[in-house]
C-alpha cells in the first residue's frame, strides 16, 4: 500500500527529506551550499534510516527472533532511532548511554519505550573512555539477556539506509546551473559519509568526498583523540566503516566556531538543528568560499534543533 493509496507503517515516514539552498550564510563570491533536512524522518534524525536498516537486515538474515531484545550503546539520535523501529517492530530494547548526552535524546529513548541504562560521563565531555565504559554496561545485557546487539559500527546494513539518502540527492540535483563539486559530512560510525559517497561517486563523477571531525579529537586528521560535546560523532577511533577511500581527505572544525552557526542558522536561514549539524555547515561554508561561485557543495543537517533545547546550545 503506498502513501496515496492510504495509510501505512510509520516507518514508510523514514527519507525523501528535502534538500535546501542557505541563502544568507555564505561569503560573497562563494559557492552555493545546500543541505538536506533529515530533521523531518519520524524522530527528527537521519539515524531512522540507519536503525531501519539494521533491523530488517537482521530480520532477513535470521539473526534477530521475534520478540528477541534488541541493544545498543549510543549519544542518543541512534538510540532513540532504535526505540522508534522496535516500537514499530514489537521488539524490547535497551539502549546504554550517558549523560554527556541531551536530556532530550535520554527522554525520547523512554517515551518510545526502550530501557535506557546511563553511564557517567567526565565532567559532561565527550571521551573514548566514556565508549569503552558503554560497551562494558552493553556485553554485560548481551550476555544476560541473550540480547541482539545492533553494533552499529561495524553493521553494514546501515549502509543501505543512507543508500537511500544519496540517490534522493542524486534525483534532488538533478537540474542544477553549478555542477556539485564537495559532499562533506561530520563522522560518527561513518556508515552516512560511506553509504552516501558509495552512492553519489558514480553520479557525480569527480566528486570530491570530505569527513569532518572537532578540532579537539582529530582521530582522522592527526591520529589522536580528545574531548569534546559534539553528539554523535568523534567516537575516538577511526570507524571501521571509512574503510576503501571513503573520504577523500578530513577536516577538522572548531566547535566554538560551529556552536555559534547553530544559532546564525536558526535565525537567519530557518534551520534548526545541533551541534553536528553546525559542524557540516561551518565546513561547507569554508569550503564553498575556497571554491567559488559556478559550484555547489552538499552537506547534511542531521537532526532537529528540539534535541537540543535544555542544554546550552541555543541559551
Amino acid at each position: 500500500m503506498s502513501r496515496a493509496d492510504g495509510p501505512t507503517s510509520p516507518l514508510s515516514g523514514i527519507g525523501r527529506t528535502p534538500l535546501v539552498r542557505l541563502a544568507r550564510l555564505g561569503a560573497p563570491g562563494s559557492a552555493d551550499v545546500l543541505v538536506k533536512l533529515e530533521g523531518g524522518n519520524p524522530t527528527g534524525s537521519y539515524k531512522d534510516r540507519m536503525a531501519s536498516s539494521m533491523i530488517e537486515g537482521a530480520e532477513r538474515r535470521g539473526a534477530l527472533r521475534p520478540g528477541q531484545r534488541v541493544v545498543e550503546f549510543s549519544g542518543g539520535s541512534t538510540g532513540s532511532s532504535l526505540a522508534f523501529v522496535c516500537a514499530v517492530k514489537g521488539y524490547p530494547c535497551t539502549i546504554v548511554s550517558s549523560d554527556a548526552f541531551s536530556d532530550e535524546k535520554l527522554r525520547t529513548m523512554r517515551a518510545l519505550g526502550a530501557d535506557v541504562v546511563v553511564v557517567p560521563s567526565d565532567g559532561g565531555f565527550i571521551t573514548p573512555a566514556l565508549f569503552e565504559r558503554m560497551r562494558v554496561v552493553l556485553d554485560d545485557i548481551v550476555e544476560r539477556d541473550g540480547a541482539h546487539w545492533t553494533d552499529q559500527f561495524h553493521n553494514v546494513d546501515a549502509l543501505l539506509g543512507y543508500d537511500a539518502m544519496g540517490s534522493e540527492i542524486v534525483e534532488q540535483t538533478r537540474m542544477l546551473d553549478s555542477p556539485v563539486r564537495v559532499f562533506c559530512a561530520a563522522v560518527g560510525t561513518g556508515g552516512m559519509l560511506a553509504g552516501v559517497a558509495r552512492t553519489l561517486r558514480p553520479a557525480i563523477p569527480g566528486l570530491r568526498v570530505v569527513a569532518l571531525e572537532p578540532e579537539t579529537s582529530p582521530m582522522l586528521t592527526a591520529g589522536r583523540a580528545g574531548p569534546h560535546r559534539v553528539e554523535g560523532i568523534a567516537t575516538g577511533i577511526v570507524p571501521p566503516l571509512l574503510v576503501g577511500g571513503v573520504q577523500d581527505e578530513a577536516l577538522t572544525v572548531d566547535e566554538g566556531r560551529a556552536r555559534g552557526i547553530a544559532a546564525e542558522l536558526a535565525r537567519r536561514e530557518g534551520i534548526f538543528a545541533g551541534t553536528s549539524t553546525a559542524l557540516n555547515v561551518t565546513a561547507a561554508l569554508d569550503l564553498a568560499a575556497a571554491l567559488g561561485s559556478g559550484h555547489t557543495v552538499i552537506t547534511v543537517a542531521c537532526d532537529s534543533g528540539l534535541k537540543y533545547l535544555a542544554g546550552d546550545l541555543f541559551a
